[in-house]
C-alpha cells in the first residue's frame, strides 16, 4: 500500500479549495456581479446568458450543495441540451429530477409553452409558395405534440390560406380521417386546393405505407371534386417531408 505523503495531503488540501471556490458550488448570490444571471440580462442583454442561466432566473433558486445555473445545467444535459426534449417532458417526469419540485417543474413547462406560442405567432404566414412554407406553419402546432394530429389546410386560387384546421387526433401510431368530411370542409369554405399535414411523434421524417393510402385517397376524392391537392408534409419534431418535393406517385391521380 502506498503511504500518504506531506505533497500528497497538500495537493488533496489544494483540490478540495479549488472545488470550494469554482462559482457552480457556491450560491449565486455570493458570485461576482457579471457572472449572477439576473445581473447578466440587465447590464448585457438576453442573447448574452446561456440556456441553463436563463433556466435558472425563472426557478429562482437551487438546492443546498448545487446553484441554480448548476442545476440547470444538469437538467439540460440530462434532455441532451435540447429545449425541444425539455419542453417534452411531464411534470412527473421533471420532480423525480432532484432539486424540482412541482413549483419549479410548472415554471420551466411554462416558459417552454410561451416559446412554442410565441413559435406559432412569428409563422402566421398567409401564403403557401412551398412545402417549407406549410412546415413553418405547422411545426410549432405539431412538433411537440406526443399523439398523432392530422390537419388541412384550405386554399384559394392564390394559395392564399382560407382556413386550417384539425381533422383528426389519435395515438401515437396513428389517426383516423374522414375524406368525406375533409371535401365538405373544402367545398364550404370555397377552396380550390389543399395541403394534408400531420405529424410522428417518434420522430422519424419517413411516410409510412399507411400515410401513402391516406394521401392517395384524399387525392382520388380531390381530383373527382377538381380540387388540388397541393402537398402532403409530415412533420417529425424539427424536421419534415414533402410528398411532393420526393414526387411521390400516391400525391397523383393516375
Amino acid at each position: 500500500m502506498k503511504k500518504t505523503t506531506k505533497n500528497d495531503t497538500q495537493d488533496n488540501e489544494s483540490t478540495a479549495s479549488l472545488v470550494h471556490i469554482s462559482p457552480i458550488s457556491r450560491p449565486i448570490h455570493s458570485w461576482s456581479e457579471d457572472e449572477r444571471p439576473r445581473e447578466k440580462l440587465i447590464s448585457k442583454g438576453t442573447r448574452s446568458l446561456s440556456d441553463a442561466e436563463l433556466l435558472a432566473i425563472l426557478v429562482g433558486s437551487g438546492t443546498a450543495s448545487e446553484s441554480a445555473v448548476d442545476m440547470m445545467r444538469r437538467i439540460l444535459d440530462t434532455y441532451e441540451n435540447n429545449l425541444f426534449l425539455l419542453g417534452r417532458a411531464s411534470i412527473s417526469e421533471l420532480t423525480r429530477i432532484k432539486g424540482i419540485g412541482p413549483a419549479k417543474a410548472t415554471t420551466i413547462l411554462a416558459a417552454m409553452e410561451l416559446s412554442n406560442r410565441q413559435r406559432v405567432q412569428s409563422s402566421q404566414l398567409t401564403h403557401i409558395s412551398c412545402s417549407e412554407d406549410a412546415a413553418k406553419i405547422m411545426g410549432p402546432l405539431l412538433m411537440d405534440s406526443c399523439y398523432e394530429e392530422f390537419w388541412v389546410l384550405l386554399l384559394n386560387r392564390a394559395n392564399r390560406i382560407l382556413y386550417k384546421y384539425l381533422a383528426g387526433k389519435g395515438g401515437v401510431a396513428g389517426v383516423a380521417v374522414d375524406t368525406h368530411a375533409v371535401m365538405r370542409e373544402a367545398i364550404t369554405r370555397n377552396a380550390t386546393a389543399i395541403i394534408i399535414c400531420h405529424n410522428h411523434p417518434s420522430g422519424q421524417a419517413v411516410p409510412s405505407k399507411e400515410d401513402k393510402k391516406v394521401t392517395e385517397i384524399i387525392s382520388r376524392a380531390c381530383h373527382a371534386l377538381k380540387i388540388t391537392l397541393l402537398d402532403h408534409v409530415i412533420v417529425a419534431n424539427e424536421k419534415h417531408y414533402s410528398f411532393s418535393d420526393h414526387n411521390e406517385d400516391s400525391l397523383k391521380v393516375l
